[in-house]
């Protein structure tokens, strides 16, 4: 950190900026290896019942849908994108979940070391992978921290949320049900989305990143990396339902910058606080007990996806299964909006 600080300060930019991308992705193709990761917990809902605990508990099945290659493109650049379509999609409304990679990876590797299109296969959802272009970034980080990529409707999350409405206009997607989720970089640009988007995006899922906001620059960026964001920084959102895993052994991002993602809720609202085998997950809710917001920390976790496959980068199989707590906690916020259609709706 203090050498990219003295980098930047002495004017050697593009040093500066090198050394930070290698940081964020200095694990790139390793995996912590741990033991089998448990079975998710849960699958979206299709319009169907509330998810009884301990029933299917089989872990997913093969990915046999088909992954669509496509591309957008507005003013700000055009960025390509992956697209996983289930076997059981057959046109009706379906949610989406849009996944942003860290550095160094590419959209086949995320969707690999994730396993979310295995999840979509069997709870039928769309998964879109955007993908960094290397000449926006050299190690294929989204650019988080410069203000040119945190405004609505400019820069990268332009991109994204046009990525976002084109699968939606050649897809039928439930609106209510859009979700993004992110790794790392990946993770802060989701924090980004979920504070410029919240129209566009239902809840978010942040694994490892930051808090929108808590940087305006390389320097900045390193200092958030290291102790967290500014005492003034915001915070993803705070209307945007938000789930949270950090790994408390995290050397890239500090776990502070996951206490910050969580402070619109947890500084009013005490958390049910629920441990297990290697984790605490703090729950927040809000006045009608409906979900806004988890905190899962992971104990002994690096700077890597909770509970992933091997044949991905980043990724440390042992833990809570992240991707299957994202989609559950993806459902139970989804059918808090159905419940709540359905009380202004009721005579």
């Amino acid at each position: 950190m203090a050498e990219a600080t003295r980098l930047t300060r002495g004017g050697r930019l593009a040093e500066a900026t090198a050394l930070i991308q290698r940081t964020l992705g200095r694990s790139g193709g390793a995996v912590d290896k741990g033991a089998p990761a448990p079975p998710p917990s849960d699958k979206f809902p299709h319009r169907g019942p509330a998810h009884r605990p301990g029933a299917d508990q089989a872990g997913p099945g093969p990915a046999t849908g088909r992954l669509v290659d496509a591309s957008f493109t507005n003013a700000a650049g055009t960025r390509g994108y992956k697209l996983y379509v289930p076997d059981g999609y057959g046109g009706q409304p379906v949610p989406l979940v849009v996944m942003l990679h860290g550095c160094t990876q590419t959209a086949a590797d995320f969707a690999a070391g994730t396993r979310m299109n295995q999840l979509a296969e069997r709870g039928i959802f769309l998964v879109a992978y955007p993908e960094q272009a290397g000449a926006a970034n050299q190690q294929r980080c989204w650019n988080w921290f410069l203000p040119a990529h945190q405004r609505r409707d400019k820069g990268e999350p332009s991109l994204l949320a046009g990525i976002t409405r084109q699968v939606m206009a050649t897809h039928q997607v439930d609106p209510g049900r859009v979700f993004v989720a992110g790794l790392s970089a990946g993770g802060a640009m989701a924090a980004v989305l979920a504070a410029t988007y919240p129209d566009l995006f239902t809840a978010a899922g942040i694994h490892s990143g930051l808090a929108y906001g808590a940087a305006h620059d390389l320097s900045s960026a390193y200092a958030a990396m290291r102790d967290g964001p500014p005492a003034n920084g915001k915070a993803a959102g705070g209307t945007v339902p938000l789930i949270v895993f950090q790994g408390d052994r995290d050397t890239t991002v500090a776990p502070a910058n996951a206490a910050a993602l969580l402070s619109p809720w947890s500084g009013s609202v005490p958390p049910e606080v629920v441990t297990g085998p290697g984790w605490t997950r703090r729950i927040y809710r809000d006045g009608d007990s409906h979900p806004a917001a988890e905190w899962w920390s992971v104990h002994r976790l690096g700077h890597a996806w909770s509970g992933g496959s091997p044949e991905g980068s980043f990724t440390k199989p042992a833990g809570p299964d992240a991707s299957a707590e994202l989609v559950r906690f993806f459902s139970e916020v989804a059918r808090r909006g159905e419940d709540d259609v359905r009380v202004v709706l009721s005579p």
